[in-house]
This record gives C-alpha cells, sequence and structure tokens, in this order.
C-alpha cells in the first residue's frame, strides 16, 4: 500500500428492522458437512424510514450446523412493500456462540443478543424503480434469534 493512500473506515446507515417469523426447525440429520436443517418463515414484518412492509410467508432458512459449532445460514424469502412492490431477499450469516449459549438459543431460551455472534449479509432483487437502490447497495444485518422469530437490523454500507 502506497503511503500516500488514505484508508477510509466504511460507515453504516440504518435501513429498517426485519421482525421474521418462523416455524419449528425440519431436522435432516448429520451429514459430511455437519447437521442439516430447514425453517420455514412464515411471516413478519419490516419497519424503517426507508422500507416499510411485510415478510410474506413461504420462504425459509436452510442451514448447516457445524461440527465446530457455527450455524451457516441461507435464507431466501420475499418482501411485500407497503407500496405493494415486492423484493426477494437472500440472506446468508453465521451464528455461533459458546456451546452452553447455542444450547439455550435451540431450546428456544432468550438468550442477550451480546451473548452470540448472528451477523448476515443479504442482498435484494426487485423489478420496480422505487427500490433498484437496494440492489446496487451492499447489506450488513446485526441479528438476535428469539423463539418465534429473528429480529435482523438492517444497515446500509455507505
Amino acid at each position: 500500500m502506497s503511503q500516500d493512500a488514505t484508508q477510509r473506515m466504511p460507515t453504516a446507515t440504518f435501513i429498517a428492522r426485519l421482525t421474521v417469523d418462523v416455524d419449528a426447525p425440519l431436522e435432516l440429520g448429520e451429514n459430511a458437512q455437519g447437521k442439516r436443517r430447514f425453517i420455514a418463515i412464515t411471516g413478519g414484518q419490516v419497519c424503517g424510514e426507508r422500507l416499510n412492509g411485510v415478510v410474506l410467508p413461504g420462504g425459509g432458512d436452510w442451514q448447516t450446523l457445524r461440527t465446530d459449532g457455527v450455524a451457516e445460514l441461507h435464507a431466501r424469502y420475499f418482501l411485500e412493500t407497503d407500496s405493494g412492490e415486492r423484493i426477494e431477499v437472500e440472506n446468508t450469516g453465521f451464528r455461533h456462540g459458546s456451546a452452553e449459549v447455542m444450547q439455550r438459543l435451540q431450546r428456544g431460551e432468550s438468550v442477550a443478543p451480546n451473548e452470540y455472534y448472528f451477523h448476515t449479509t443479504p442482498r435484494f432483487y426487485t423489478s420496480s424503480p422505487d427500490y433498484a437502490w437496494l440492489t446496487r447497495t451492499i447489506f450488513i444485518g446485526a441479528a438476535e434469534r428469539t423463539r418465534e422469530n429473528v429480529l435482523i437490523d438492517l444497515f446500509a454500507v455507505n
């Protein structure tokens, strides 16, 4: 790196909170990659200054619970804005913590979000000109798992 180069620290702007309602996991069992399971998305809400609407039922989260304790997440679902526009979400991420914390989460117990790591990198697709900015922006999600849903605070990287 040149001594003249200026490092720029990315900043983030809050966009919305997604409350994604989920069903009980369907377990596939162990394979070479880890324990595989699927969690159906049953609905939810999106609330923010630039993005408001609902999470449509019908999506899901395909998970691999690795032997090192990391949960690899790959969710796909649709949002519908208050104006009726549809947005597809593809959201990948990692969740991990101490063995005790992860066991509590799997039992559906309440665990404070600062007790474990849970971040995602959502990507958006839409044909709506009003929401085209979603398709050309990088996002990060700070997430929390509750018994009934996943809360994702969505931030745009500036």
